[in-house]
């Protein structure tokens, strides 16, 4: 997800949290981690909403004095679908704890790709560094 400057220091801090996109269909999905500045984005949900569900709180949360702000903003392409993204900051080398944890292929804190293996009993898992594989 790419945010315009003027929107990304309200991101890094936490103070915006969800986002307008017009599209022809969704270009992120939930759980999924785009770069941002030094960090990422982790999206939360995609809800499908129409544009009379746009109203001026919406806009003021997604970082827009109005609607009409917003709306010039959240165009993209020739898309008519109207969608609410709601979405968390990860600073660099910080874990995300709210999407699936153990998952494979997580960014840790030291910016490793690590892989989530089974240990001899059931449910018990460990995370494998590279001297394991």
């Amino acid at each position: 997800m790419v945010f315009a400057k003027q929107l990304r220091e309200g991101v890094r801090r936490g103070r915006i949290r969800c986002s307008i996109r017009i599209w022809q269909r969704p270009k992120v999905k939930v759980g999924g981690r785009y770069a941002m500045d030094e960090g990422h984005i982790v999206v939360d949900s995609i809800e499908s909403i129409t544009r009379r569900d746009i109203t001026r709180d919406l806009a003021r949360e997604s970082g827009f004095a109005g609607v009409k702000d917003l709306l010039k903003m959240a165009q993209h392409g020739p898309g008519r679908n109207v969608y609410l993204i709601r979405f968390h900051y990860l600073p660099p080398g910080a874990w995300d704890l709210k999407g699936g944890e153990g998952r494979a292929g997580r960014v840790g804190r030291e910016g490793r790709v690590g892989r989530v293996g089974r240990v001899g009993g059931v449910g018990k898992t460990r995370k494998i560094g590279r001297g394991d594989q």
